[in-house]
């Protein structure tokens, strides 16, 4: 993000409510350095704004800068201290972690009273050692500890063991806020997060959506979500005005070009939706024997329901009854039935299948003939060919095979030689009445008959060919009725 783009969602921040936002890395870019800058403007009072760094000097400098108009500002600076960082990155021993971990807090001090120390790596970390690391920077002046999982490499149990060594051994701790960093390596950074909070962490590090490095870092809205089901258990509390989550998540990716998987647990295009009958069933006749969360309370406003071939005959009466239409019961049994064939073809049905698929259970039970089947054979060079089948209110079956210029036009000169009515066709038109390939199609004719009098005729199916066959017969039929 640019420094415009990160006053964007520092606004959404804001409106979230959240604590502390940490707005860059001011020593690496230019324009890292504008956009804390800009934040810690933007913030005022509302928020701790904080800038990180590396053990360095000259990044502190860059910090304590880039904050200078800070109302809250917080410097965060720290240094690897697994023994793969000290060894392969760094190059450094123990006692010259701890000098340097030491030295930049000091420093950092120097600039701001808020001073956050992380520990990078801490999740692959000595607990011995990394207990003196901690014991040594608050001792400097650290106002914050942040234990991170940098690899995502921990179980919630274990990292939850780690801070709560921490506690147990690090004289002073209590004074300053415990902090948790984690990652989703291994799918489990939400979980590690709360095993930490659960042994005393207070403040948990997350990203909106989990964006982050490699498999990305806690979602901020699983977190909160999770401490608000279950805040006794937990211990914990937060003030996040959780209703800003939907937002949140569809600005900032909007912003990053990053798409959120339908599944994503809160904010994902899933998470309040039921497909399954049997899941349908309950949420209809009590909300929470399915869903945990009030979708109000995320932004979302209501759970949806999915209409497919899984679902059940109490979601369908529920979301015919929402468009509007009253069906006797011996009506909906049969429409259930139109549903569950046209569920079969397409992924999802819309409310205007529902709809299409009501209009035409009522065209076929006022129609004198109904459409028993009809099959056509046509492309170049061959001559369009069309056999029709249709059936009369007296249980009569009748068939006609007819050829034509092209298929509709063998259609219907098939069903003109069964019905034997005079007529002229004066307009054919055919519209996309859903969404997507799979959509049914809508044709819509308005014919002539002898004696001058118009008739207009509608047919839905997926099949454009047998739409237009339904849609004449629809009109033949109040030809004939009249």
């Amino acid at each position: 993000m640019n420094a415009e783009e990160k006053l964007v969602v520092a606004r959404q921040l804001l409106r979230l409510n959240v604590d502390v936002i940490e707005a860059g890395f001011p020593i690496s870019s230019p324009g890292d350095f504008e956009s804390v800058r800009r934040v810690a403007e933007l913030a005022k009072d509302k928020a701790i704004v904080c800038a990180l760094t590396r053990a360095l000097e000259k990044d502190i400098d860059a910090a304590a800068e880039a904050l200078k108009y800070a109302k809250r500002p917080r410097i965060h600076t720290g240094i690897g201290v697994s023994a793969s960082h000290l060894k392969d990155k760094l190059g450094i021993t123990e006692d010259e972690c701890i000098e340097r971990a030491v030295h930049c807090v000091r420093y950092a001090k120097r600039f701001v009273d808020d001073v956050q120390f992380y520990a990078e790596d801490a999740g692959r970390a000595e607990n011995a050692f990394l207990a003196r690391v901690i014991q040594a920077v608050i001792g400097a002046g650290a106002t914050v500890i942040n234990i991170p999982d940098t690899t995502g490499y921990s179980l919630p149990d274990e990292f939850g063991g780690r801070i709560k060594y921490l506690v147990d051994t690090v004289s002073g701790i209590e004074s300053v806020t415990i902090a948790v960093h984690c990652h989703n390596d291994l799918g489990m950074a939400t979980a590690l997060a709360l095993a930490g909070v659960k042994q005393g962490a207070t403040q948990v590090e997350c990203t909106i959506n989990g964006l982050g490095e490699r498999a990305g870092n806690t979602a901020l809205e699983e977190v909160v979500m999770a401490i608000k089901v279950h805040e006794e258990e937990l211990d914990a509390h937060t003030t996040i005005n959780t209703r800003e989550f939907i937002k949140a998540s569809r600005l900032v990716s909007s912003i990053t070009g990053l798409a959120v998987q339908a599944n994503k647990a809160i904010v994902g295009a899933n998470a309040f939706v039921h497909s399954s009958g049997i899941h349908q069933d309950g949420v209809l006749k009590k909300r929470e024997t399915y869903e945990i969360i009030d979708p109000e309370e995320v932004g979302v406003g209501t759970s949806r329901f999915v209409l497919s071939a899984r679902s059940g005959h109490a979601a369908l009466k529920h979301r015919i009854q929402e468009l509007g239409w009253e069906l006797p019961s011996e009506v909906l049994d049969d429409v259930y039935q139109a549903f569950l064939v046209l569920a079969d073809k397409k992924k999802e049905v819309y409310d205007e299948d529902l709809e299409s698929l009501i209009n035409e259970y009522d065209r076929n039970v006022r129609a004198i003939w109904v459409l028993e089947s009809v099959q056509i054979s046509c492309g170049f060079p061959l001559t369009p060919t069309a056999t029709v089948t249709l059936k009369n209110a007296e249980g009569v079956v009748a068939s006609a095979c007819e050829q034509g210029t092209g298929p509709i036009d063998a259609v219907y000169k098939a069903v003109n030689s069964i019905v034997g009515v005079e007529n002229d066709l004066t307009e054919f038109s055919v519209q996309s009445m859903t969404r997507g390939i799979d959509a049914l199609g809508e044709v819509t004719i308005r014919l002539t008959s002898s004696a001058g009098e118009t008739f207009t005729g509608r047919g839905s199916d997926g099949d454009i060919v047998v739409s237009a066959t339904k849609a004449y017969l629809n009109a033949l039929n109040r030809l004939l009725a009249e």
